[in-house]
């Protein structure tokens, strides 16, 4: 029997083989000097380099606000001009930095008019917004960089901003604190020197965002695949130590409860940033899946928290409540994206609740204090999962989707939730016992659960953008992309969504309309991440990266560049690796 094994954990962080485009509308001038400051942003109480511009408006942390809802109130790009959007500068990473790996899936973060990304590999750089200009550039030592290849992954989500610091995780389960103005790395501590076990020898290792809240910097785990513990802590932002007396783990410890006789330590990563609720300081976030992930013999039950969403108090860590998706998972349906809290119209009448659409191709709502349940699982993709067999079965949605790690928005004007799809069926077989479902000579367990087949040559793949009307729980338009949505979305108060897709093009989406109202073809090879929309003297600005094998970082504005590039090849195929 042939065996692929998930080498990168969920596929959640799947670093897909992507081809080459062309490359151009480069302007990347590395060597622009720190010095000056400007304003503090409510993100930071320390400013960055000397920039371009006096007044700002920002993308402070991954979902642009800490409930994630990635709508920002700027209104400058409208339906009626956006067809005049254009490049006002953009850099290749890897001219910049010839280390720089393949498979960017950055977030930016913006702040005070300073753009700040991340590379696969950990390198972080810092960006004039306005101009391009290369304010600082930070990477791991060669010594440390070597020991990425063990995770099977080296991809990077983002940086979170915070008391004058830029925070990144890296490969190696470490948490680096960088001097905002400069670049300089103030500390690198270890997650396992808190967190008992998590080494890439066990497994573990770092793609997601950190999240910087009330002087604490939260993270999250990869690695569930690998059949690690998933867990969430809380560090100090001031030296890193821990904020919280103990990790938040999302399973129970090996060789107990639903563990009890399992070799495995049950997975449960929790792959992306929390949502925090500044008015509570309550944070929830979600968790993937339990493992080994095929085969489930030997963990009985529901096993919570697996493919739940969590609430917890963000000071302590001390659960509030805990809703599961999927229960017992035998398909890869974690809750891989972030939540978001949203203030909505719901069945009438004005509510704080917290949504998220899972990999299982439902979309949920809770009540945010209680997590009563609003909207139970609502269909936005093909659903059909049959328990898995050693001969295989065909099962909808596939390990990719349906929504995958890609971030949802929400725009208040229509009570919108946009939620990106993967269309794509997996053929799985189950392991016989959990002999089968190991693979010792991969890092940590390897715990899959195990194999999967070649898919009908018949079937198709593509992606979907899903408009959810959170006031009725059903789904307002569905509109058809060519591939899988990977990236996520963003949105504005003009009423338009911005997405990328996986051969390069950037596109402008009309809310209420559910249209595709503008289209850009960038020269880099896909879109992985969602963009940010910030303003500089009040000019709006959004800026992309892309990915695959010429990694890029994009900034568009009104009267830009219209010169578009060569279109890429997205390979849409499963990330889980061959083993030879």
């Amino acid at each position: 029997m042939k065996k692929s094994y998930a080498t990168i954990g969920a596929v959640l962080a799947a670093s897909l083989a992507l081809s080459a485009c062309n490359s151009g509308n480069s302007n990347s001038d590395a060597g622009a000097s720190p010095s000056g400051s400007a304003s503090a942003s409510p993100s930071a109480s320390a400013s960055p380099a000397s920039v371009t511009g006096t007044s700002f408006e920002n993308w402070g942390t991954y979902g642009y606000d800490l409930s994630n809802t990635r709508h920002a109130p700027y209104k400058e790009i409208t339906a009626d001009n956006v067809k005049d959007l254009g490049v006002i500068w953009s850099a290749d990473l890897k001219t910049l930095d010839k280390d720089v790996k393949n498979g960017n899936q950055s977030y930016p973060v913006v702040i005070d008019g300073v753009i700040y990304i991340t590379t696969s590999g950990n390198q972080v750089f810092a960006f004039d917004a306005v101009t391009g200009n290369q304010i600082w550039h930070w990477k791991p030592s060669a010594e440390q960089a070597a020991t990425f290849s063990k995770a099977g992954i080296i991809a990077n989500r983002g940086v979170a901003v915070g008391d004058g610091k830029v925070f990144m995780l890296t490969i190696d389960n470490q948490l680096v604190s960088l001097d905002q103005k400069t670049g300089e790395l103030v500390k690198m501590a270890k997650l396992s020197d808190s967190v008992e076990g998590v080494t890439l020898e066990n497994g573990y290792y770092e793609t997601t965002a950190p999240v910087f809240y009330n002087g604490n910097v939260y993270v999250g785990s990869s690695g569930g695949d690998n059949g690690v513990r998933g867990f969430v802590m809380a560090f100090k932002a001031s030296d890193l130590s821990p904020a919280w007396d103990a990790p938040f783990w999302t399973v129970p410890p090996k060789g107990q409860d639903w563990l009890a006789n399992s070799k495995f330590q049950g997975g449960g990563a929790v792959w992306n940033p929390p949502a925090i609720d500044e008015e509570t300081g309550i944070m929830y976030f979600s968790v993937g899946n339990p493992a080994p992930d095929f085969y489930g013999e030997d963990r009985p039950g529901a096993n919570p928290y697996t493919d739940s969403v969590v609430a917890v108090e963000a000071a302590t860590g001390k659960l509030i409540w805990a809703k599961q998706e999927i229960s017992h998972d035998l398909w890869d349906y974690d809750a891989a994206a972030s939540p978001m809290i949203l203030n909505a119209t719901v069945k009438g009448k004005q509510q704080k609740i917290v949504v998220e659409g899972g990999k299982s191709g439902q979309w949920f709502a809770w009540d945010a204090k209680t997590g009563d349940v609003v909207w139970d699982g609502i269909p936005f993709a093909k659903i059909s999962h049959p328990k898995p067999t050693p001969e295989g079965v065909l099962v909808y949605p596939g390990v990719l989707g349906g929504e995958n790690y890609a971030p949802e928005t929400y725009d208040p004007a229509t009570n919108y939730v946009l939620i990106p799809g993967v269309e794509q069926p997996a053929l799985i077989k189950s392991a016989k016992d959990q002999d089968e479902a190991s693979t010792p000579d991969m890092p940590g367990a390897m715990a899959f659960g195990t194999t999967m087949g070649e898919l009908p040559a018949d079937v198709e793949t593509y992606g979907t953008i899903t408009a959810m009307d959170v006031n009725t729980g059903k789904q307002a338009y569905q509109i058809k992309t060519k591939d899988p949505q990977r990236g996520g979305l963003t949105s504005t108060d003009a009423g338009i969504a911005f997405f990328g897709e996986l051969d390069g093009k950037i596109n402008a989406l009309d809310i209420k309309s559910g249209k595709v109202i503008w289209t850009f073809q960038t020269p880099g090879d896909n879109i992985q991440a969602a963009p940010a929309v910030f303003t500089v003297d009040g000019k709006q600005y959004i800026t992309f990266t892309s990915g695959g094998a010429k990694p890029k970082v994009y900034v568009f504005a009104l009267g830009g560049n219209k010169t578009q590039g060569s279109e890429g090849a997205a390979d849409t195929g499963s990330a889980h690796a061959e083993k030879k």
